[in-house]
């Protein structure tokens, strides 16, 4: 696939959690979550051709058993559970997150576009007790199983949610997308690698699954991978959606709030001016945005 087309409006993002989507790892754990869930909106317009092309492979691994029952875990903002829906019309689907707000923000979603009906929403922390479930025909999982506290448990409980024959989509990435040249025309060179690894730092004890060996991970838990993928994803130029802009303004305001305490004053100050509302050097109005990111899909059938 092209991911350089214009995306416009599927996608999953993160939020700092068990249980519940993170754009990219640490940004959930960094300022309200309010912006967050403008963040996972944002990132929806951005990854559209990415989910797009998720929801066609799961589409075509449940040929021969269509899926009427759909579990989301880590729903967020709705990304997937509305992707799937768009693309299994016979299916109802289990929203799962454990941020209440999102839930409201996603069952809202769903109202808006007539399929209210078709979701039910659940509030649960996936470290703890899990709720009742299944059984399903599709388990989907973006960007959260990395945050769960043991991956392997978690990957358990969704067998025991997937009926015999269910499809297991997981989604994940290694990290936050990047956005900056090295060079800004201003501060030091570099300063999206400094920001990078004092977040690596800052989340290591976390998040230590982020970027996790999830093939090994998938065989230990049992399961077999019948699809594999990565997207590989560059934005750049005239292929920037409209909203790069405000997407790299609301990761970068996230990594400002939650690096205050690891970066030097000038890197600061940089980023000050990156996320500014206005200015020449606002992310709003720089015409040298890059969006790179990776997104590693496998579906997979537990034993």
């Amino acid at each position: 696939m092209d991911e350089r087309q214009h995306p416009n409006h599927h996608g999953h993002a993160h939020s700092h959690g068990h249980g519940r989507h993170a754009h990219d790892a640490a940004p959930g754990s960094f300022g309200d979550s309010a912006g967050l869930a403008d963040l996972l909106d944002l990132d929806i317009e951005i990854l559209d051709a990415c989910f797009t092309d998720v929801t066609r492979r799961i589409r075509k691994a449940s040929a021969e058993q269509p899926p009427r029952r759909l579990v989301d875990l880590g729903a967020g903002t709705g990304a997937g559970t509305l992707s799937l829906l768009a693309c299994f019309p016979d299916a109802d689907a289990t929203a799962v997150d454990v941020d209440p707000q999102m839930l409201a923000r996603l069952a809202e979603k769903a109202e808006q576009r007539g399929l209210g009906a078709r979701v039910r929403t659940v509030q649960a922390d996936l470290d703890a007790a899990w709720p009742e479930l299944g059984p399903a025909d599709v388990v989907w999982a973006s960007a959260s199983l990395h945050h769960t506290a043991d991956p392997l448990r978690a990957l358990g409980e969704i067998g025991r949610v997937l009926r015999p024959g269910g499809l297991f989509a997981l989604l994940e990435m290694d990290g936050l997308p990047r956005f900056l040249p090295d060079d800004l025309g201003f501060g030091t060179p570099g300063l999206e690698d400094r920001c990078h690894e004092a977040m690596a730092k800052e989340t290591a004890d976390h998040v230590p699954h982020l970027g996790a060996d999830w093939d090994a991970v998938l065989a230990t838990a049992g399961y077999t991978v019948v699809d594999a993928h990565t997207y590989d994803i560059r934005l750049a130029g005239a292929d920037l959606p409209e909203a790069a802009g405000r997407y790299a303004r609301g990761y970068l305001t996230r990594v400002r709030a939650g690096l205050a305490d690891a970066l030097s004053p000038d890197d600061l100050a940089a980023l000050d001016r990156l996320v500014a509302d206005d200015g020449p050097d606002s992310v709003l109005r720089r015409d040298d945005l890059i969006i790179r990111t990776t997104r590693e899909l496998r579906l997979a059938r537990p034993a």
